[in-house]
């Protein structure tokens, strides 16, 4: 059976009692049990036999027990009532990061520095979602198969849960942006593998779960939504009919996007209305490869081989709109400027033998078109501000994310989309992302509201799309797609 709330594994904890009060060597918590026929799957604390010390186990609970992870071994608490201090506890929290990001692709030891408890908020909450995204990764890496497809059902509704998405908050602020990283790629990579696993048995008919992971916040005149999704899960918009070989499959398949939207916010009281500026700050998008480049170079195509976004669009909407009296948005990037030059010459020669005079003519044309790859508009629906940027081949001046390139360009050496992370002229970072701000590639959307609204605190809806597009860049292929998620979030703002 599936539970309506996962155990809560930190009150477990807490209410253990000593051990002069256990009647076997062991105490269990059931984690996972879909039915009395069938083994669970159990987290429980054990004491060691050569030793004083307790252990914390994952424990799949058949008739000869299979552990399929162990915690650090600890003390237990001399110094109050309880089996466990709340110095362990707070090791123990520490124990699950350090495992879950030691099953990513990173496998230098990251330095882990968290506040003590009595300066965190919501500590249990952060405590049992630590421990959920720690066994959901133990189940897809070590639990037997008849468990696994079982358990792993369960637990991604549990992480999808409004409770668990509102500790994940809690924990990426604690842990930091540069290990919250390294977490999403370990969480994604498990994902990953366990969709190819999915896919494999269900063949062309199955279609990935998505596990888009986003969070959103509000301070200091600031908006910032933050999301990591795998490729593999992203809904396919359009492909060719060359089928991708294997190794570069593989390549594709091991792949996340990261995002960061960033936005300014300012209120400005005039005489009889309220002005509320929305500017865009920061835009960036990254594909980021979720193993190493050992694996990638002995199994894929190469790290060279990634999509890359070729549409972000935006929209942003006050969620309560009565107030609202007018939007303005501002003027879009300009459009290409096309220089055209005419070239004439006329040759003639005259031989005195010859009776026919030799007139040779030729007539050139040349046009040069000057052209921003990437193209920003803005536009307005209803009280929504749309703001859009868009990718164009350099060569046609065509939209990337809508258009199909011809087997001519694709084997071109010269086409833009060629060794695009190392030409001078290339439209994404070395690495592969973009970066917008606000000073070329954005702009300000302004929202005049009724002074009513002073003292309250207004709601907005940040809703988005990103497209990513595969095209070859070294390897040998006429493959090539384009992929798309979508994403929405809520922000406030105090109107003061």
């Amino acid at each position: 059976m599936a539970y309506c709330r996962f155990p809560d594994v930190f009150c477990w904890i807490q209410n253990l009692p000593p051990i002069s009060k256990w009647k076997t060597g062991s105490m269990s918590l059931s984690i996972c049990s879909l039915n009395s026929s069938q083994p669970s799957l159990n987290f429980t604390i054990a004491k060691n036999n050569q030793s004083s010390k307790l252990s914390f186990a994952i424990v799949a609970d058949f008739n000869i027990p299979i552990s399929l992870w162990t915690s650090k071994p600890f003390n237990p608490s001399h110094k109050t009532m309880k089996l466990i201090d709340e110095e362990t506890i707070y090791d123990l929290l520490v124990n699950f990061i350090e495992d879950i990001l030691h099953y990513g692709s990173n496998k230098n030891s990251p330095f882990i520095k968290i506040p003590k408890l009595d300066s965190i908020s919501n500590f249990p909450d952060i405590f049992n979602l630590a421990f959920l995204t720690l066994f959901f990764l133990v189940c897809i890496y070590e639990a037997p198969a008849d468990l696994r497809s079982r358990c792993l059902n369960i637990l991604k509704d549990h992480l999808a849960g409004c409770q668990s998405r509102q500790a994940s908050k809690l924990l990426m602020k604690l842990l930091g942006s540069n290990l919250e990283e390294l977490w999403m790629r370990s969480i994604n990579l498990a994902i990953t593998n366990w969709i190819v696993e999915l896919q494999e048995a269900h063949h062309s008919t199955f279609r990935s779960p998505s596990p888009l992971f986003s969070y959103a916040f509000s301070a200091y005149g600031l908006w910032k939504v933050q999301l990591y999704c795998p490729v593999i899960s992203m809904d396919l918009e359009n492909a060719n009919n060359h089928p991708a070989d294997e190794r570069l499959q593989f390549s594709l398949k091991y792949q996340q996007l990261e995002g960061v939207l960033q936005f300014n916010h300012k209120v400005i009281i005039k005489e009889k209305w309220v002005e509320i500026m929305v500017n865009i700050d920061n835009i960036r998008c990254d594909v980021f490869k979720l193993v190493d480049e050992t694996l990638m170079r002995e199994r894929g195509a190469g790290a060279a081989e990634k999509y890359f976004p070729s549409r972000i669009s935006l929209q942003l909407t006050p969620t309560l709109q009565n107030q609202v009296l007018s939007v303005s948005v501002g003027k879009s990037s300009e459009n290409p400027r096309i220089e055209i030059g005419m070239e004439k010459s006329i040759e003639a020669s005259f031989e005195p033998p010859n009776p026919y005079l030799g007139l040779n003519v030729s007539v050139g044309e040349s046009t040069t078109m000057s052209l921003k790859p990437w193209k920003f508009e803005e536009s307005v629906y209803g009280y929504s501000a749309n703001l859009n940027w868009f990718l164009h081949d350099s060569m046609d001046g065509k939209e990337v994310f809508s258009s199909k390139p011809s087997k001519i360009s694709l084997i071109n050496p010269k086409s833009w989309f060629k060794d695009r992370y190392s030409s001078a002229y290339r439209p994404f970072t070395r690495q592969g992302g973009v970066i917008f701000a606000g000073d070329e590639y954005g702009g300000s959307v302004c929202w005049k509201v009724d002074k009513g609204a002073i003292g309250k605190k207004m709601e907005w809806e940040i809703r988005g799309w990103i497209w990513l597009t595969y095209l070859p860049n070294k390897h040998k292929t006429f493959y090539h797609e384009t992929r798309r998620l979508e994403f929405r979030e809520i922000v406030h703002l105090n109107i003061a």
